[in-house]
Formats: structure tokens, C-alpha cells, sequence
């Protein structure tokens, strides 16, 4: 009963609502007579049919069972599932990562014995390749635009025919300070463009056959005897302007010297004799060398004052004992 009651002071004091309406057929004005409605009156509770302010609701519904599942259903199956439309989209990949081939001309160079690119091993600026003082026992692999190589003070003994393969523009090498012993004797042969050769500092008996290019030669401070240079082995290189023998074990100059010699250092060596031909033409009285200007002979077992023949078409005089 007391469910009951609540009911009606809620439609009494919230007004009508739409599942509340009058009655059909009867306005609002004939269900309320507010006009004659007292307060006060006593509400018939017990015959008030509260079916006139709405629908009924059937609580039997509550004590329908809700069955669970114990199984998920199963997904659709793909031919069930709505198609749509296939749309080709252009996809932007990422660029492929840059590789580094160190065997062939690459950044870095070729790899060097000590399984290390050249150019991480040595400094590469341009054509020049800076070895120097890196503990090289042979000649590593250069890159094939190399034109000026510098490997000096290292642990370097033999030099190959093969160390120099390919090198057309390589124009200076530079081994001042290794221990050179012995070279293949056309490791140098095959150079076109080589002008410059530094060998000085070393061990050699002798020196291999040098191409006619040849403007600088420097092969100081080593144990050159007179049979381990080439007879001839200068005529030919008409550009050669620097020859540097000295503190070596050269018995005697060795000529004929190219007419564009200009400086020839053969001090400290074991000279002890002069011949006219040795820098003048004894065929030709009038004969000029007029470029050699520097001749060292100092530190040898000679008398220059002996032999005055053997430079009277000198400009200038040799450097040497009196």
C-alpha cells in the first residue's frame, strides 16, 4: 500500500508527464477540478484506480531468466564481411642505407695489409696520401687517383714490382726513413708520370732502373756502391735537375749527368778520382755547363786541386777538399 501512495504524490506534486496523460476523451481541466480541490479533502485511497495515469508495468518480466553464454561466437567469416574498395596508395620507402665498399676506389680507400682502409690508416687530402709514421712494414694499397705518396718512417724492407700497380698518376714518392734493403728491379718502371723519388735514410746497396721522367732523386744517407747504380742510368733523364747521393759508398761519379743537372751532392762518399768527361765533354773545348751550379764533393778522399780538367766548363767550382 505504501507503494502505492508514493506513486500518487509523485504525479500530485510533479504534474502530469507523458506516460501520466489523462485519460482519453477527458481534458485536464474535468480529470483536476482545481477550482473545487481542497486540500484538505480526504483522498479515497483504497478505491483509487492508478491505472489512469499511465500504462501498467508488468513486473513478470523480472523473474525472466538471462541465459549467458559460455562461448564466444564465432567471428564472421570473411565472405560475410562487407568488400570495400581497394584503393592503390603510393607508399614512400625509406632510402636504402649507404654501404661502404672498402675494396674497391671507395671513400676510404682499398684496404690496406692491416685490414684497414687506406684512407682511415693514412690521411687522404685530394691525390696526396700522408703515411707517414704508422708502422708500415709494405707499401699498402693506394687509391687509383693517387698522385703524391708519403711513406716515411715506418718499418718498410722490400719495395715490390707490384706495390705501385695502376698508380698512371702518381708523380711523388716519398720513403725517407724505412728500412729499405731491396726493390724489384722495375717497381718504379711502370709510372708514366713519376718525377720525384725520395729513398733517402735507408738501407739500399742499390737502386732499381728509374723511367726517364725522373726531376728529383734523393737516395742520401744509404750504402749505394758504385756497381748498384746503373751505367747510364741518368743520361736519359733530360729533366733531371736534382740528383742527391751523398753519405753512400760510390767510388766514383757516376755519369754521363743530364745537361739540365743543376745540383749533384756526392759529399761523404769514397771519390778519389776525376776524369775530364766526368762533367765536361773532352771532344769539345768550347763546351758550357752552365745549369750545374752545386756540386758537392766534400767528405771524400780527393783532392780537388788535382784534376782541374775535369771542371773547366763549370761555372762555378766544386765544394771539396784543397
Amino acid at each position: 500500500m505504501s507503494l502505492m501512495m508514493a506513486l500518487v504524490l509523485a504525479v500530485v506534486f510533479m504534474g502530469p508527464s507523458p506516460n501520466m496523460a489523462a485519460p482519453t476523451g477527458v481534458t485536464d481541466e474535468e480529470a483536476f477540478d482545481l477550482e473545487n480541490y481542497s486540500l484538505n479533502s480526504e483522498m479515497d485511497w483504497e478505491n483509487l484506480d492508478v491505472n489512469i495515469y499511465g500504462d501498467s508495468y508488468d513486473y513478470d518480466d523480472l523473474d525472466q531468466e538471462i541465459e549467458v553464454g559460455t562461448v564466444a561466437p564465432d567471428p564472421p567469416s570473411a565472405a560475410s564481411l562487407p568488400t570495400a574498395e581497394y584503393h592503390e596508395e603510393e607508399l614512400t620507402l625509406p632510402p636504402a642505407p649507404f654501404t661502404l665498399d672498402f675494396k674497391g676506389p671507395g671513400l676510404f680507400g682499398p684496404d690496406t695489409g692491416l685490414g684497414m682502409p687506406t684512407c682511415l690508416l693514412c690521411v687522404c687530402i685530394g691525390g696526396s696520401v700522408y703515411c707517414d709514421d704508422t708502422g708500415l712494414d709494405q707499401i699498402p694499397l693506394l687509391p687509383k687517383d693517387t698522385t703524391h705518396f708519403y711513406g716515411r718512417f715506418n718499418n718498410i724492407r722490400h719495395v715490390k714490382n707490384t706495390d705501385f700497380n695502376y698508380l698512371n698518376q702518381l708523380q711523388s714518392i716519398d720513403l725517407t726513413g724505412n728500412q729499405i734493403s731491396g726493390m724489384d728491379e722495375d717497381v718504379f718502371l711502370s709510372l708514366p708520370q713519376l718525377h720525384q723519388l725520395l729513398l733517402a735514410d735507408n738501407n739500399l746497396q742499390s737502386m732499381p732502373e728509374l723511367p726517364i721522367t725522373m726531376k728529383y732523386i734523393d737516395l742520401r744517407n744509404n750504402r749505394l756502391i758504385s756497381n748498384g747504380v746503373h751505367s747510364e742510368g741518368f743520361k736519359d733523364m733530360s729533366q733531371l735537375e736534382f740528383l742527391y747521393l751523398s753519405d753512400n759508398k760510390l767510388d766514383y761519379i757516376p755519369v754521363p749527368l743530364p745537361l739540365g743537372l743543376r745540383v749533384l751532392h756526392l759529399q761523404n762518399n769514397n771519390i778519389q778520382t776525376l776524369y775530364e768527361d766526368s762533367f765536361c765533354n773532352s771532344h769539345d773545348r768550347h763546351f758550357i755547363r752552365r745549369n750545374l751550379e752545386d756540386i758537392r764533393l766534400d767528405g771524400n778522399p780527393l783532392n780537388i786541386q788535382l784534376f782541374p780538367q775535369a771542371y773547366v766548363c763549370l761555372p762555378r767550382l766544386p765544394v771539396g777538399s784543397h
